[in-house]
């Protein structure tokens, strides 16, 4: 089982980013503490808080007919590390 699914590429993630904080889309069945190592063992930095978010899905209107289907809930996570330290998923690209 995957711990961390994805990471979150949004403006609001990149702001967080500028300070160290890393925005990532978990598994459900991931408590702050797995988080804490596996984010440590993968991107090697030193974690210092987790905080877990239950995002809501949104209803979208799909099809020839417009009929509502909702999007899937999902759980992410913002990951705080050392000042200084960085994921190289969350860099920008060159010039």
């Amino acid at each position: 089982m995957h711990i961390i699914i994805s990471p979150i590429i949004t403006e609001k993630s990149m702001l967080l980013a500028a300070k160290d904080r890393f925005t990532f889309r978990v598994s459900f069945g991931a408590s702050k503490e797995k988080l804490k190592k596996e984010v440590a063992k993968r991107f090697g930095v030193d974690v210092l808080s987790v905080l877990t978010v239950i995002a809501k899905g949104k209803t979208k209107r799909m099809g020839s007919k417009r009929m509502e289907r909702k999007t899937a809930n999902y759980k992410k996570a913002i990951v705080q590390v050392k000042p200084g330290q960085k994921i190289g998923l969350f860099e920008l690209g060159g010039k």
